[in-house]
């Protein structure tokens, strides 16, 4: 799990860094439509898809979250310890593409579902645990679902995809399935 401890801790910047990037970009998505700033999102979904998809172990992504989510949550923001949780939740819903397949399938499909899956557990806690009820109109409501499904997608699948296959290349996961698989092809 060096890997997955790996992916975690870079992510964990990235995370801290994310929310910079949604500060300035956030309130005018959420000025043109509530809910638009979901597209955004996908700049928190993507440690477990990507540390499944590199190591292929079940429990990678919720271990790779976790210790994202533990790290992003001590450098100090705005969500606390509810970090932990959002991190569990996303790094849940990320193996549930790669469990449907048996931990057997490792494609761009089930790396983008599994990216996309992320994205519905984050969308799901934050419209479950902010009150929101059944306001499909609000904040967390059906714009921002579309949009975090469309970016959990984008950037915790697809782009995910393409960084470990470019990773795969330089040699640097040659001691993985993963890597190896990358010069097969």
């Amino acid at each position: 799990m060096a890997v997955a401890s790996v992916v975690g801790v870079v992510s964990a910047f990235i995370f801290w860094a994310a929310v910079f990037v949604y500060d300035f970009l956030g309130g005018p998505l959420e000025g043109a439509l509530p809910g638009l700033s979901g597209l955004l999102n996908g700049l928190w979904l993507f440690a477990g898809p990507l540390a499944l998809i590199i190591v292929r172990k079940p429990g990678a992504a919720i271990y790779a979250e976790i210790v994202a989510s533990v790290l992003e949550a001590l450098m100090g923001n705005q969500w606390g310890i509810e970090t932990l949780y959002i991190g569990f939740i996303q790094g849940l819903f990320a193996e549930l593409a790669f469990l449907f397949f048996a931990y057997k399938v490792w494609n761009l499909a089930v790396t983008t579902l599994s990216g996309t899956l992320a994205g519905l557990g984050c969308w799901g806690y934050s419209f479950f645990t902010h009150l929101q009820a059944i306001n499909w109109n609000g904040s967390y409501g059906l714009a921002n679902l579309v949009t975090t499904l469309i970016s959990g997608a984008l950037l915790s699948g697809i782009a995910m995809w393409y960084l470990a296959r470019g990773l795969g290349r330089t040699g640097a996961l040659d001691q993985f399935a993963s890597g190896r698989e990358v010069h097969k092809a």
